[in-house]
C-alpha cells in the first residue's frame, strides 16, 4: 500500500478563509480609490469568487465525510410484493439520515428536471450546506406503470408518483452512500451485507489515529465509505495496512 494514501491532510479551510479576507481588504482599497481600473477591479472579484466557491466545496466535502463516518447501514423495513423482496422505505431513511446531515449543515430539497427518456421522470436532488456549496444528483425514474413482469399495474399518475418516492429514496441512499440489508426490490440481486463490528471500527480508527493515518484516504484506500462500513472480510487487511505505517514512521514497535 502506498505510504501517501494515509497521510494526506486536509486542505487548511481557515488559510483560503484568510487569503479570500486578505483579497476582499485589497478589493476594498481598489475600490475605493477612483484611479483603479475597472478590469482590474473585474479580475480581483472574480479571483475573490474563485477562493470562496473553493472554500465552500471544500467545506462540503469534509461535511459529507464527517456524517458519512456517524452513518450505519439501515435494515429494510418494508416489503415489494410483486418481487416479493424487502427494502428500506424512504420514510425509514429519512428518519434515520435527517438528524446526522442536519447536524453536518446539509440540507435536500427534491425536484424534478427535463431530460428524461420516454416514460421516465427525471428526479433531482438540490444538496447545499451551509458553507455555501451545491450539488445537484439526479437519477431518472420509469413511470410507464408497468409490473416486474411487464404488465400495466398503474395509472399514469400514480406511476408519476410512484417515480417520484423511488427517485427520491434511490438518491438519499447514493447521496451517502447508505448500504441496505435485502435492498432487492428492483430485482438486483444481493443481500444484506456483513460489515465489521462497531468495537472493532473504533479499534481501528484508534489505531489509525496512533499512527497518524488519515483516516478519510484510508477509507478511500479500501474503497469504503466509512470505519463504520468496511467490510468483515477486509478487518485483517485494515489492520495489518495501519499497523504496517506505524511501523514504518515510529509510532509502533
Amino acid at each position: 500500500m502506498p505510504d501517501d494514501l494515509m497521510t494526506i491532510d486536509r486542505p487548511a479551510a481557515p488559510a483560503v478563509a484568510t487569503e479570500a479576507a486578505s483579497l476582499m481588504e485589497v478589493i476594498s482599497r481598489a475600490a475605493a480609490d477612483p484611479a483603479t481600473d475597472v478590469d482590474k477591479l473585474e479580475r480581483l472579484l472574480g479571483m475573490y469568487e474563485r477562493i470562496t466557491a473553493r472554500s465552500a466545496e471544500q467545506a462540503y466535502h469534509d461535511a459529507m465525510s464527517d456524517a458519512q463516518a456517524e452513518m450505519r447501514p439501515i435494515a429494510a423495513d418494508a416489503s415489494n410484493p410483486q418481487t416479493k423482496s424487502k427494502y428500506a422505505s424512504f420514510v425509514a431513511l429519512d428518519r434515520a439520515l435527517r438528524p446526522i446531515y442536519t447536524r453536518h449543515g446539509f440540507s435536500l430539497s427534491y425536484d424534478t428536471d427535463d431530460g428524461a427518456p420516454t416514460d421516465h421522470i427525471r428526479v433531482v436532488c438540490k444538496v447545499s450546506h451551509r458553507a455555501g456549496h451545491t450539488e445537484r444528483p439526479r437519477i431518472d425514474m420509469p413511470a410507464d406503470g408497468k409490473g416486474a413482469k411487464g404488465g400495466d399495474v398503474m395509472t399514469k399518475t400514480h406511476a408519476t408518483g410512484a417515480a417520484m418516492t423511488y427517485g427520491q429514496r434511490y438518491l438519499l441512499k447514493m447521496i451517502f452512500n447508505i448500504a441496505v440489508g435485502d435492498d432487492n426490490d428492483a430485482g438486483w440481486g444481493g443481500g444484506p451485507s456483513t460489515f465489521i463490528s462497531e468495537a472493532d471500527a473504533a479499534g481501528l480508527m484508534a489505531l489509525a489515529d496512533r499512527v497518524g493515518a488519515d483516516k478519510r484516504a484510508f477509507c478511500e484506500f479500501l474503497q469504503v465509505p466509512s470505519f463504520t462500513e468496511i467490510p468483515a472480510h477486509l478487518h485483517t487487511k485494515a489492520k495489518l495496512a495501519l499497523t504496517e505505517k506505524g511501523k514504518k514512521n515510529g509510532t509502533l514497535k
